[in-house]
C-alpha cells in the first residue's frame, strides 16, 4: 500500500505543481474535475444509508460554482447558487411524488454537498487568482501534507492523549500539536524559498497561512471521517487505489483554500 501511495504521489505531484504555477482555465478545469468527482463520491456515500441525494445536481452544482468563481462576478455566482438550490428543491419534490421516502433529508444532503464542495472548494480558485496566488497555493497545500505527515509520524512515536477518541482514536494531541508546529515552520520556509525564486510573499504571511492551515484544516479530514463512520465506509471511493477516493484526498484542501485566501486578503 505504501508503495502504491508513493508511486501515485510521484506521478501526480509534478502535474499538480505545473497546473498551479500556470493557473488560468486549465487550473480551474483541474479543480472542477477533482471536486466534481468528489461530489459524486459524496452522493454515493450517503446512498449507502438508503438516501437519494441527486448526484447529477451535486456534480453540476459543484462544477458550476467552481467555474463561476473564475469566470463570473460575485453577485452572479451567488445567483447561480440560488438557482442550484431551487433546482435541488424541485428535484426532490418530484422525487417525493415518485415515492422517495426521505426527500427532505435527501434535499439537505444534496444542498450541503453543493455548498461544502462547490462554494468552499472554489476558494482554491480564489486563492490562485490573488496577486502572487501561485505561491500562496504552493504554501497552503504543502502545509496540509507536511502537517499531516508530522502529526502521523510524531503522534505515532510520542502520542498518548487521544484527540478524538470516538471518531479517530489513532490521532493524538501530541501529533496534532506537532503538525501545527511543522505546518507553521513549513509556511515560513516555503515563503522564504519562493521569495528567493522571485515571488513577493512575506515570511509573516507564510507563518500565518501555515499556522491557520495546520491548526484548522484537519477539521476537514475529521469531518469527512465522521460521515464515513456514520455510513460504515472505509473510503469515499476507489479512484486513487490505496489513496481512496478524490474526497479522501481533498478533505483538508477545502479549508486550506478558504484559510489561505482570507489570511492573504487580511494581510493586504
Amino acid at each position: 500500500m505504501l508503495r502504491q501511495r508513493v508511486i501515485i504521489t510521484i506521478v501526480a505531484l509534478p502535474v499538480l505543481v505545473w497546473l498551479i504555477i500556470n493557473g488560468g482555465r486549465l487550473y480551474v478545469l483541474a479543480i472542477a474535475i477533482a471536486l466534481g468527482i468528489a461530489a459524486s463520491e459524496f452522493g454515493q456515500l450517503f446512498r449507502r444509508a438508503d438516501l437519494r441525494p441527486s448526484i447529477p445536481l451535486l456534480v453540476f452544482g459543484v462544477v458550476g460554482l467552481v467555474v463561476a468563481r473564475f469566470e463570473l462576478e460575485a453577485d452572479q455566482t451567488a445567483l447561480l447558487l440560488a438557482v442550484v438550490a431551487l433546482l435541488s428543491m424541485t428535484w426532490h419534490l418530484v422525487d417525493y411524488e415518485r415515492g422517495a421516502p426521505r426527500s427532505g433529508t435527501d434535499f439537505a444532503v444534496t444542498l450541503a454537498g453543493i455548498i461544502y464542495l462547490g462554494w468552499i472548494g472554489a476558494y482554491l480558485v480564489s486563492l490562485r487568482s490573488l496577486p502572487e496566488g501561485q505561491w500562496w497555493v504552493l504554501i497552503a497545500l504543502p502545509v496540509v501534507w507536511i502537517a499531516d505527515s508530522a502529526a502521523y509520524f510524531l503522534g505515532k512515536r510520542f502520542g498518548k492523549r487521544p484527540l478524538s477518541p470516538r471518531l479517530s482514536p489513532n490521532k493524538t494531541w501530541e501529533g496534532y500539536l506537532s503538525g501545527v508546529i511543522a505546518g507553521t515552520a513549513s509556511g515560513v520556509g516555503l515563503a522564504a524559498l519562493f521569495t528567493s525564486l522571485g515571488g513577493d510573499v512575506a515570511l509573516l504571511g507564510g507563518a500565518i497561512v501555515g499556522f491557520l492551515v495546520a491548526t484548522i484544516a484537519p477539521l476537514g479530514d475529521l469531518g469527512i471521517s465522521m460521515m464515513k463512520r456514520e455510513m460504515n465506509a472505509k473510503d469515499t471511493g476507489t479512484l486513487l487505489s490505496a489513496h481512496g477516493g478524490a474526497l479522501d484526498r481533498i478533505d483538508s484542501w477545502l479549508w486550506a483554500g478558504v484559510l489561505g485566501f482570507y489570511a492573504v486578503v487580511w494581510l493586504g
